[in-house]
């Protein structure tokens, strides 16, 4: 496997606590695809490469495992979560019953303000499309979901869709970069905007599940093309 690339050293704030620091600097690297499924996290390198301690690292680190997206291997250290064919279908699975129950909750309770807010992240998204900005493209894709969930007014709800897309995170920028997807990508995500706004709920969770499907094709299609690697037992999201 390639090194990994290196981090960037921390810009420390006084009102946050450095291990909530160090954290949203990890997340946002695996989130980015900086650091990629299977990436080893050494504790000492990493907090070398981000000029803190071990010990927000460590917390971190913890913090992130809860969440799915590292897996901490005793006496090996920390790996970046892989996904193996298996999980990543089971995740769809879920993720396509669950969200397409959030748009069409969403049709029904969005305000104004908050389609204004989609409509503004679509804009975002296209520039970035433009731009060739892959990482701000991924990063605007996550706010749109995240929008959605909100909408919903199901606490419940966005919890557990939240806790499934940061399982996906770590592929979202292979998944994207695959020939044609960017611009899938905010098609799909119009049609969604539209039927939000004509507040049509069974449209709303029809056009979040055609585009879940097709998202879960681009990723699988990466994962037969070999841009995603089978994950070993040790690094393994099981």
């Amino acid at each position: 496997m390639e090194e990994r690339k290196r981090l960037e050293s921390i810009q420390l704030n006084s009102h946050q606590a450095l291990r909530d620091i160090v954290y949203t600097t990890l997340r946002d690297a695996i989130r980015s695809g900086l650091l990629k499924p299977g990436d080893r996290l050494m504790e000492i390198q990493v907090a070398k490469e981000l000029g803190v301690s071990r010990t927000p690292v460590r917390e971190a680190s913890r913090r992130l495992e809860a969440e799915g997206m590292v897996v901490m291997v005793p006496r090996r250290g920390t790996y970046v979560s892989s996904m193996s064919l298996r999980d990543i279908n089971d995740v769809f699975e879920i993720r396509e019953a669950l969200e397409t129950l959030a748009a069409g909750l969403a049709a029904e309770r969005i305000t104004d303000e908050e389609l204004d807010e989609l409509e503004r992240i679509m804009v975002t998204m296209d520039e970035m499309v433009q731009q060739g900005k892959l990482d701000g493209l991924v990063a605007m894709d996550i706010r749109f979901h995240e929008q959605i969930y909100a909408a919903s007014r199901n606490v419940k709800l966005v919890q557990i869709l939240s806790n499934l897309q940061e399982q996906t995170t770590p592929f979202r920028t292979t998944t994207i970069a695959s020939p044609g997807r960017m611009q899938k990508t905010l098609d799909e995500h119009r049609f969604v905007i539209e039927a939000l706004g004509e507040r049509n709920s069974e449209e709303a969770s029809r056009a979040m599940q055609d585009h879940l499907v097709n998202a879960e094709g681009a990723l699988l299609e990466s994962y037969e093309a070999g841009e995603v690697e089978e994950p070993n037992e040790e690094n393994s999201t099981n």
